[in-house]
């Protein structure tokens, strides 16, 4: 798994985490072993419900395209150049 998630584990931390995911497997294993058939299925417990907004443009509140390209720093192509966020 380590090698999976790319960490660096010592010989000595290898033999913890080991023993610590057995442990992890065998509490899965007895979970999975309970008896569920008669409890509800629950995805949302707190009642709360999405508040939405109806998907409507704003007139008003559009700037045209050529008025938000005359402030940005750098432009290519009709569309904003940013700094990049990766590196390679």
């Amino acid at each position: 798994m380590a090698k999976l998630a790319n960490l660096t584990v010592t010989s000595d931390d290898e033999s913890k985490f080991s023993s610590q995911f057995e442990e992890t497997l065998k509490t899965i294993d007895l979970i999975n072993k309970l008896d569920t058939s008669t409890v509800i299925p629950t995805f949302q417990v707190t009642g709360l419900t999405n508040i939405i907004r109806p998907d409507v443009i704003d007139a008003a509140r559009i700037i045209p395209k050529d008025e938000v390209l005359a402030q940005a720093h750098q432009v290519y192509q009709d569309f904003i150049v940013v700094p990049r966020v990766f590196d390679e």
